[in-house]
């Protein structure tokens, strides 16, 4: 079984930076990758940023340039650090791990980025 555990998203100006992170925990998996997807109100989920193991990066165009995902094997941990934000990138973003037998979701965490 593995769980995984989300921190780090709260209340923001605009401009201003957050940083999530994603702890895998449990035992005896094999991560392919990680990321992050989020969903705004009435809109469908929608990938924002995912690393693999091996350190290769992908992003939504929506957030290049703003946004990077790291991750720390040894901890099985991925972090989102998102500078320059804008309103539009409010949203509960939820932390996916992408495992042989399949893909675990975090619970979620909301990011509003609000004056």
């Amino acid at each position: 079984q593995v769980q995984l555990v989300e921190s780090g998203g709260g209340l923001v100006q605009p401009g201003g930076s957050l940083r999530l992170s994603c702890a895998a925990a449990g035992s005896g998996f094999s991560i392919h990758n990680m990321g992050w997807y989020r969903q705004a109100p009435g809109n469908q989920r929608e990938l924002v940023a995912t690393i693999t193991r091996g350190g290769s990066t992908n992003y939504a165009d929506s957030v290049k340039d703003r946004f990077t995902i790291s991750g720390d094997n040894a901890k099985n941990t991925v972090y989102l650090q998102m500078n320059s934000l804008k309103p539009e990138d409010t949203a509960v973003y939820y932390c996916y791990l992408h495992v042989i037998t399949g893909v675990y979701w975090g619970q979620g965490t909301q990011v509003t980025v609000s004056s």
